[in-house]
């Protein structure tokens, strides 16, 4: 589950975003991986560009509402609430789809926070550099910040319950994106963070519920 630290960490060119990958790409000569490594250098810069520009633009009446749930989503605790909540009042369909959705979240917070975010050391960014307004601030977590935790937590919560609660679908994965957004709009994470956990989280909650419905096929009766 996505987590909150305090420490705000610089960001560094060197480590952010596609540069990262771009860095340990292997020497080569050839065209192509010469191309590679320039959209990847490219790609880096369109992160960080984006990152500036929403900061730049003023948007006091929207600040502290997303402000307000990008902490509501702090250790999944609003995907936990509604999976409470389908589970005491959806039926059967509704504890199916809780249960999926947490576990889905369970597994993609495993894959995110004690997998990828050890590998890819990716800094968190210079708020005060690019200008993020304090209002929109929430504690900057102490852990990376490739993948974003709060996206990837909340698109395979999505995803999951989405698949018992087809007509849920759509009203989660907007939830989600909005979390996802407001990861960047406080200043903690930039667009290419939340962008990967999403995709992050989605795969893995399919992942997680093809299990379950194999699961479910080899109990007696089903």
């Amino acid at each position: 589950m996505a987590t909150e630290g305090t420490g705000e960490r610089p960001a560094a060119s060197s480590v952010a975003g596609a540069d990262w990958l771009a860095d340990r790409l292997p020497a080569a000569d050839s065209p192509q991986w010469q191309r590679l490594e320039a959209g990847l250098r490219q790609l880096g810069a369109v992160d960080r560009a984006v990152y500036r520009a929403i900061a730049s633009v003023p948007t006091p009446a929207l600040d502290e509402p997303i402000r307000r749930l990008s902490r509501a989503a702090d250790n999944s605790r609003l995907w936990l609430a509604i999976a409470a909540a389908l589970a005491i009042t959806g039926g059967s369909a509704g504890r199916r789809a809780a249960v999926r959705g947490v576990l889905s979240i369970g597994v993609t917070s495993a894959v995110v926070n004690l997998g990828i975010k050890s590998v890819y050391t990716r800094r968190r960014p210079d708020r005060a550099g690019a200008g993020v307004p304090g209002e929109r601030h929430v504690r900057m977590p102490g852990s990376t910040s490739f993948p974003s935790g709060h996206s990837a937590s909340a698109f395979a919560f999505a995803s999951a319950v989405g698949r018992d609660l087809p007509g849920l679908a759509l009203a989660l994965n907007f939830l989600a994106t909005a979390v996802a957004y407001s990861r960047v709009h406080t200043g903690v994470h930039y667009p290419g963070d939340t962008i990967v956990g999403a995709a992050i989280g989605a795969s893995t909650a399919l992942t997680v519920s093809a299990v379950v419905d194999r699961y479910q096929d080899a109990l007696p009766g089903s």
